[in-house]
């Protein structure tokens, strides 16, 4: 009995695989011959061909036909080899040129809006000077033209103190009944009243600094205030004494 499991053993160990080891290597060897490719031709020169060259679509608008011309003639000029650099600067300066133009649109706009605002704020004092003079003429005789002559040459509005001074006299001449004052009348009518008046000469005088002054709308200083007020204050001081 023990020679018989003796031999089993034996017969076991015998037929059991061996670690480490089987029937052939893990890696394989290629052996099969290689074949050596030549290239026959330049591999460069071989993509030049003409299906592989790609035609550039020209644009069809008229500012894309100028963009290119544009990024044409820039690298012409530069002789950049780039076009895609030469397309990037002429968009850059298309942007440039868009903003100048619409800070250009935006300044005439607010100068329009501010031309149109002064002019409306000085129509608006004139009005209101037209307005003011109006109602002086309809009451000169109620009028102190003394105290308005002195406001306005303290203000330095001497082209005002002027037609003060004017009025003034309009006042006294009209007072001796040596003229009909209206409204509406102009000087030549006062000068053809005062044709056989010995001051009418002076009147005559008078009347001119006021119309180039006042109608002229030429702006004096103190020293031509001065001369042309003193015109009038010694007209008036000979009609009222």
């Amino acid at each position: 009995m023990k020679r018989y499991l003796l031999a089993f053993i034996l017969a076991f160990i015998y037929m059991a695989p061996v670690p480490g080891q089987d029937g052939g290597d893990s890696l394989r060897i290629d052996r099969s011959p290689v074949e050596k490719r030549v290239f026959t031709e330049n591999p460069q020169q071989k993509y030049q061909g003409e299906e592989y060259t790609y035609e550039y679509e020209a644009a069809s608008g008229w500012f894309s036909r100028f963009k290119e011309w544009f990024v044409q003639k820039l690298m012409d000029l530069f002789r950049m080899e780039s076009r895609q650099k030469a397309a990037d600067i002429t968009d850059f300066a298309l942007k440039v040129f868009y903003i100048v133009i619409i800070l250009a649109v935006i300044y005439f706009i607010i100068r329009a809006i501010i031309n149109r605002e002064g002019r409306w704020i000085f129509r608006r004092n004139t009005d209101r000077s037209i307005i003011v003079a109006r109602d002086i003429e309809n009451n000169i005789h109620v009028t102190d033209f003394q105290a308005l002559v002195r406001q306005a040459v303290a203000e330095k509005r001497y082209r005002e103190a002027i037609r003060y001074h004017y009025l003034w006299l309009l006042k006294e001449l009209s007072e001796r009944a040596l003229i009909t004052y209206d409204v509406e009348k102009t000087n030549n009518d006062y000068q053809a009243e005062l044709q056989q008046h010995p001051i009418g000469r002076d009147f005559r005088y008078a009347a001119y600094l006021y119309t180039y002054i006042w109608y002229g709308e030429f702006e004096i200083d103190q020293l031509q205030y001065t001369n042309a007020a003193g015109t009038f204050s010694r007209l008036i001081t000979s009609v009222a004494g």
